[in-house]
């Protein structure tokens, strides 16, 4: 990531999944902390969301499943980005995922998952630790 260059997030709604609220919320409040954002829309496959992140040179990639889908769908996202030699793009979840399917995301590549209900800032704050934890430069406003 280059020096000063705000972090690019792309937002996608995997499967098919027609409820986009949340991930809405979440875009808006990353793009307020000073993020640029990409929001996919609803219904992508995993094939489309690994495209469009490669091609956006996106830092970032957040993924909102409410369908029961997310062990498959998330997982094969981090597949696909790695397999196009894009594993340095961070690969968060949220939606309704049960607790007990956390370990296992974490376990296939995916940095954190968000329950319903968490709060914005602190999906901005995981998301800027993540990044410097990997020891890229960031930059815009992200408290």
């Amino acid at each position: 990531m280059e020096r000063g260059r705000k972090i690019r997030v792309l937002m996608a709604k995997p499967g098919l999944d027609g409820h986009d609220r949340g991930a809405k919320v979440v875009a808006r409040a990353l793009k307020d902390a000073g993020m640029e954002v990409i929001y996919t829309g609803i219904r992508q496959t995993p094939e489309q969301i690994a495209k469009t992140a490669i091609q956006e040179d996106v830092d970032v990639v957040g993924l909102s499943c409410l369908s029961g889908a997310h062990n498959h769908l998330f997982p094969k996202v981090v597949e696909l980005l790695k397999g196009q030699g894009a594993e340095d793009i961070l690969v968060f979840g949220g939606g309704i995922i049960p607790h007990e399917d956390i370990p296992t995301l974490k376990e296939k590549g995916i940095v954190e998952v968000f329950q319903p209900g968490t709060d914005t800032r602190e999906i901005i704050k995981a998301i800027t630790e993540m990044l410097k934890e990997k020891g890229r430069s960031i930059g815009g406003n992200h408290d």
